[in-house]
């Protein structure tokens, strides 16, 4: 049986923008089932949003195919910061910081990768192991300082200026390749279109120190574009996290359920794992029948259920459902709070109220007059249910543990009231 060729899926998916040395890496990938390759995080965060995954999907891809992933969490290049794809300095972290990202970050990896064929380094192993002397002596001499220069991560900094801690970044990082092929037998590194330079610095020192015939390839994700040229990864409300505590998994869901009929089928190749028959099946659904969304749908299905598991996915569908229909009574507090937390919102006391008085107060409807029009014609439900009595009173202890007030109106314009 031939064996799966991982580098013509990443082709077709989209996945690469640059390689080292293609035909090398193809060959060696051939002859060899014992492949490590790696990529790698700074702790600048406690959580990795869905821009940082896309390198990570391509290393996921690699393991499902049979090869073993290394994921590097930079507790030493953390300390230092990249300045890749930055126009100014960052901001050092202290070492509490760095050290709680780093433990975040390797949970969520875990999460992701399970516990088969796969590993997590952190390169404040041996990074902090080094004194000035040694990293002058043994890597500093190899980096000629006109080559550092004209990378563009650096060329693009001088301008306004970049500290030589920034500056040195690519030695690190480049030292950090080389001990994972010395030590961890990773001969491939992985990374955005913005780590091309480091990782060719990263193969030059490898084939320095281990001779020019040391298998050692480098390969990098393109920059995700949305259709409408601005960058991928952003929702209204700003980043959309792995965590779901900074992004709830109904919110993540929708974030994928929400996309442009353009974008969806590459969101499709890059961020499932599905067939190349399945994804092109979608791709003609969604040419044919585009009011359907298919192809969202099975998006935002595949990719909850891979960062959130199976249980994140049936809350994130629970909560799109109850919504759409109307039958929130069952929801929880927790579900109301994911699925209406960006819903114009509005206050009460806990006092109960007369349907017509609550309605203007919280200023759901403009005057009483709307609110009875409204009332009597149906388009006004009180916690999922319609209300056409005009001396109802809306009691706030009556539902959702006496916290919210969930009014409806129309189809599906809501209106969380808090409870104070």
């Amino acid at each position: 049986m031939a064996k799966f060729d991982i580098l013509e899926d990443l082709k077709w998916r989209g996945a690469i923008n640059q390689q080292t040395d293609e035909e090398g890496l193809r060959k060696y990938l051939a002859e060899h089932d014992d492949v490590a390759l790696y990529c790698g995080t700074d702790p600048t965060g406690d959580s990795l949003h869905i821009g940082h995954l896309i390198p990570f999907m391509i290393l996921k891809r690699f393991q499902m195919a049979g090869y073993h992933p290394v994921i590097l969490i930079g507790g030493g290049t953390g300390a230092i910061g990249d300045p890749s794809g930055r126009k100014t300095e960052r901001v050092l972290q202290t070492a509490a910081q760095v050290e709680h990202n780093e433990k975040c970050l390797t949970d969520q990896m875990k999460r992701l990768f399970g516990t088969e064929n796969f590993e997590i380094v952190n390169n404040k192993a041996w990074l902090g192991k080094l004194n000035l002397i040694d990293f002058l002596r043994d890597y500093g001499k190899y980096f000629q300082v006109n080559n550092m220069l004209n990378k563009d991560v650096v060329a693009s900094r001088l301008e306004n200026g970049i500290s030589f801690t920034e500056f040195t970044y690519q030695i690190l990082q480049a030292i950090d390749f080389y001990h994972l092929n010395k030590n961890n037998g990773v001969q491939l590194e992985i990374g955005g279109s913005d780590q091309w330079g480091n990782i060719t610095a990263g193969i030059d020192l490898i084939h320095k120190l281990e001779g020019a015939d040391r298998p050692a390839f480098g390969l990098t994700i393109p920059l995700m574009l949305k259709a409408d040229g601005t960058k991928f990864g952003k929702s209204a409300g700003g980043a959309v996290w792995l965590d779901p505590e900074k992004t709830s998994p109904y919110e993540f869901y929708q974030f994928w359920i929400n996309q442009d009929d353009r974008d969806v089928v590459k969101y499709l190749k890059y961020f499932t794992f599905l067939s190349r028959e399945e994804i092109e099946d979608l791709a003609e659904k969604t040419r044919k029948e585009p009011w359907k969304r298919a192809a969202q749908k099975k998006l935002a299905e595949e990719v909850t259920k891979f960062v959130h598991g199976e249980d994140g996915l049936k809350e994130a569908q629970m909560i799109t459902d109850a919504l759409f229909s109307g039958n929130i009574k069952d929801l929880s507090v927790k579900q109301i709070e994911q699925g209406l937390k960006s819903a114009p919102s509005a206050e009460t006391d806990a006092k109960a109220k007369n349907i017509i008085d609550f309605l203007v107060d919280t200023k759901i409807e403009p005057s009483k007059r709307q609110a009875r029009e409204d009332v009597k014609n149906g388009a006004i439900y009180v916690n999922g249910d319609r209300e056409q009595d005009l001396e109802f009173d809306v009691d706030p202890a009556s539902a959702f543990e006496g916290k919210y007030v969930i009014i409806r109106k129309g189809k599906r314009k809501y209106t969380l009231v808090h409870v104070k």
